[in-house]
């Protein structure tokens, strides 16, 4: 895949869109009924664009293997993937090239409060909005299990959160960068899993993505007390002023910290909590699978054989009379 630095700026996406909460929460609200809408018709042909098709299970000595064999219906895989390259594309090369958000990170927060956003970024964030609004009807009509639904639930929300509270305090460079680092580690998890779910001993994925897990959180902390409790910090227009998208002061800098840094690390109290489950669970299947269970041995008992031998139950003698000892008749 090749990047460039795009020199050509497009009249359409050149343009500067200033955040208006009534119109936006109602465009997110459309948009939140119509991906519930299209996700219920193609839920039961999802795995059709995911997941390779015209697997055949062949047995072995110990298991079965899956193999897979071409067909028409893997054109609609390939136009699903074309889909996600050119959109990690375009936000690699908006986000990264292009503005210089990682390039350089004085950016962040340099001409806050960042109050006029491009075309893009104020229509990935009504998306994003809508997708997370849209998975809370969502829960009721998949029928998620009781048990699931609080994880579920925690899930949502801190990714509504976080999304909301970038878009309104007007943090909207900081948000995406943080948003880039967390789909990317979410994006390695799912490639995980669908490898895992075309073959269950194929599980390398996951111990990458494990390792990448725990930098990403390492990144995300790092930018933000960089962002906000340095860069903003260091700013001149310190004051609280909703009308011009201004909340750079002291308690909110201190409520966004708190709440990244606590989120950061419940997910990461989670994930060590997670693995050390699974790894558990490994080693005493590996234990049990390694014991022996010893069989105890009966003690041989000593069998008296009387001489002769057995013919329908009775004893004989080997020359054919009879075992017992006659009694000698008295004179």
């Amino acid at each position: 895949m090749a990047f460039r630095r795009r020199t050509k700026s497009y009249p359409l996406f050149s343009q500067e869109f200033v955040i208006h909460n009534h119109a936006d929460i109602g465009f997110c609200l459309v948009l939140c009924v119509l991906i519930g809408l299209m996700f219920e018709v193609t839920a039961k042909t999802a795995f059709l664009f995911i997941l390779p098709q015209y697997n055949i299970s062949v047995p072995t000595a110990d298991s079965e293997t899956v193999h897979y064999h071409y067909g028409p219906k893997d054109l609609v895989t390939i136009l699903f993937y074309i889909f996600i390259t050119i959109i990690l594309h375009a936000v690699v090369q908006e986000y990264i090239l292009d503005e210089g958000y990682l390039t350089n990170p004085r950016s962040l927060w340099e001409d806050y409060p960042h109050v006029h956003l491009p075309f893009q970024v104020k229509f990935f964030y009504l998306c994003q909005l809508a997708y997370w609004l849209h998975a809370l009807p969502e829960l009721y009509f998949q029928k998620v299990r009781k048990e699931e639904i609080p994880r579920q639930l925690q899930y949502i929300c801190l990714y509504l959160v976080h999304i909301a509270g970038a878009y309104l305090l007007n943090l909207s460079r900081l948000g995406l960068i943080l948003l880039l680092l967390q789909y990317s580690t979410e994006f390695l998890f799912h490639t995980a899993r669908l490898f895992y779910f075309a073959d269950e001993n194929n599980e390398k994925l996951f111990s990458a993505w494990a390792a990448v897990f725990g930098v990403t959180r390492l990144f995300i902390l790092t930018l933000a007390v960089l962002a906000i409790g340095f860069g903003l910090a260091r700013m001149e227009n310190q004051a609280f002023d909703p009308e011009k998208g201004n909340f750079n002061t002291l308690f909110c800098r201190l409520c966004v910290l708190l709440l990244v840094c606590a989120a950061q690390a419940w997910l990461m109290w989670r994930f060590i909590h997670s693995q050390l489950r699974h790894w558990r669970e490994y080693w005493n299947e590996q234990s049990a699978k390694r014991r022996v269970p010893a069989t105890p041995r009966l003690p041989a008992r000593l069998i008296k054989r009387e001489s002769g031998y057995h013919e329908n139950g009775v004893v004989k003698a080997e020359n054919g009379t009879s075992p017992r000892t006659k009694k000698l008749k008295s004179p």
